[in-house]
């Protein structure tokens, strides 16, 4: 008799598997490019000359090239850590506290990302959820920062730690 295979889905992690104070490095990075930089500034009505005008930005803009999008280096920053973290086991996003781009993206960077865990607790109104503070950095290939967001967002608890509760409440 043929015996079935194990299966293992991915998925990011839970509430009660995230640790505050670890790391959590994203790979592989993604190199940014000028499509991608013309498409998302065109897709969401950003028609700034800085991210979309070459000769605009050969006399105007810092370092004299076009800029990539912020919205779009802190997108990627943010999905960069999808398949790790939260991938299925995100209930919700929550929001920001804090956006900063202390150096820019060009296209032709490449973005790498890492998440820490500042903080999380579990929720006071939806049991089985947990909420936790975030702060996503991203990095250039050179290692210079070029983005931070710390952000809040509301995650699963695992069906282990469920049922240790359950199990709990019934003694």
């Amino acid at each position: 008799m043929e015996q079935e295979p194990r299966v293992v889905t991915q998925r990011g992690l839970y509430f009660d598997e995230l640790e505050e104070g670890v790391v959590y490095r994203h790979t592989p990075g993604r190199t940014m490019t000028e499509a991608d930089n013309t498409i998302f500034s065109t897709l969401t009505m950003n028609h700034q000359a800085l991210h979309l005008d070459a000769a605009w930005s050969q006399e105007n803009a810092l370092g004299g090239e076009r800029l990539m999008n912020s919205m779009h280096t802190v997108a990627t920053l943010i999905g960069l850590s999808v398949n790790q973290l939260t991938q299925s086991t995100i209930v919700a996003q929550l929001g920001f506290t804090e956006i900063t781009f202390p150096k820019p993206v060009y296209a032709g960077d490449t973005l790498y990302g890492e998440v820490e865990v500042v903080a999380k607790r579990e929720s006071k109104s939806r049991p089985g959820q947990g909420i936790v503070t975030m702060r996503h950095t991203g990095r250039n290939q050179h290692g210079d920062v070029v983005c931070v967001a710390v952000r809040n967002a509301l995650f699963h608890k695992s069906p282990a730690a469920l049922a240790a509760a359950e199990r709990g409440s019934d003694a």
